[in-house]
């Protein structure tokens, strides 16, 4: 093992920093030098350096600042600006974390540069290649050194995949962790009061590329959230990616259409558990209403996270059976999880991944290919 060994955290997007923030804080408790590399893949203050403040995250040592873009511009400025933090501060161990841009990219220079890589959130599958996330999900495992799954169906996936039984190992959800750190600072109220909101309301995030990017798919997803304005306001924190499509297909402000700006976490997730449904088509959203309590409608054919169907409040639907789901969401009233709730998410994730990366730092129980990774 190299003398004071340095782990960098690679971080693009609101997910990333969430997931991220349990295994930081674990890590340091354990005494580990590390960094956090922030690509600027959201660019938005309110959709990245927030998170900074309300997860207690240390300030990044580079910011690359890279913007949005198509996929392979965006793609292309990660590659060659995180190259460049690589070769400066030579780490020991880099961590990526989701199934965005920057982690494809973090997972690409690094196997160029023969730098071990951990892959926190491994093994989910949509098994929907048209999905860019899901392509990048694939790659990252395939090129990982250690591998964290959330879940087990990961677990599985991975295993049908050829993933290497002695990378893998099962430590539940660190987003849960973030989620369970300021659950009692939840308070919708504030939050209700400087929105303008009161009463029952829906909320809403719209942003993934299949819903918004084509024009008429955007009008028709439109289309279906104005019919659940009609029975409860909805009130949308808009995502800069999409916005200008989603206010062509006539996403505006309204008597029962609340358009704001994006929430920091802490505001974000007391606006939720304020709220009587949540519409999305977010993965992150659809594991935090599961923990919440709050019925969830992902508009999507698939989802990467089925364990919150199976465990949790979460519904799949298509924008023509949304109104109606929603009309039965309603008046269900609360949800609550069915059965146990999802294994290992009991806001312990963090420490144990923590614990396998001061192993492997070590150099405890590798396998002799891992071990040669290691100096």
């Amino acid at each position: 093992m190299r003398d004071n060994p340095l782990v960098l955290h690679v971080l693009g997007a609101r997910p990333n920093f969430v997931k991220a923030a349990p295994v930081v804080n674990a890590l340091a408790d354990r005494g580990v030098r590390q960094g956090i590399v922030h690509t600027g893949q959201h660019y938005d203050a309110l959709m990245s350096d927030v998170f900074f403040s309300d997860l207690g995250l240390p300030e990044p040592i580079a910011n690359l600042g890279v913007g949005s873009g198509t996929h392979a511009r965006q793609t292309a400025a990660l590659l060659t600006g995180l190259e460049d933090v690589m070769l400066e501060h030579a780490p020991t161990l880099v961590v990526v974390y989701g199934d965005v841009n920057s982690t494809l990219a973090a997972i690409l220079v690094c196997a160029k540069l023969r730098i071990p890589t951990a892959h926190v959130e491994a093994g989910l599958r949509s098994f929907d290649r048209e999905m860019p996330e899901e392509v990048n999900r694939v790659v990252t495992d395939a090129l990982s050194d250690l591998l964290f799954a959330t879940s087990p169906e990961a677990l599985s996936h991975l295993a049908s995949e050829g993933a290497d039984p002695a990378k893998v190992h099962l430590v539940g959800n660190p987003m849960i962790d973030s989620l369970f750190s300021v659950l009692p600072s939840l308070d919708p109220a504030p939050v209700q009061e400087r929105l303008g909101v009161s009463g029952r309301y829906a909320v809403a995030t719209l942003h993934r590329p299949a819903n918004v990017d084509d024009p008429a798919s955007a009008r028709e997803l439109v289309d279906a959230v104005l019919k659940v304005a009609a029975q409860v306001p909805v009130v949308v924190p808009l995502h800069p990616r999409g916005r200008q499509r989603l206010a062509d297909a006539g996403l505006v402000d309204g008597p029962t259409m609340k358009i704001v700006e994006p929430l920091g976490y802490v505001d974000f997730l007391s606006l939720v558990r304020g709220s009587a449904l949540v519409v999305t088509d977010s993965g992150g959203v659809q594991e935090e209403t599961t923990m919440l309590g709050i019925p969830c409608l992902t508009i999507r054919p698939n989802t990467e996270r089925p364990i919150t169907v199976t465990h949790g409040t979460n519904r799949l639907v298509t924008p023509a059976s949304l109104p109606a789901a929603a009309s039965k969401a309603l008046a269900d009233g609360a949800a609550t999880p069915s059965g146990e709730l999802p294994p290992l998410w009991d806001g312990k994730a963090g420490p144990r991944i923590a614990g396998v990366i001061a192993a492997w730092l070590r150099g405890d129980n590798l396998s002799p290919a891992a071990r040669g990774t290691v100096s």
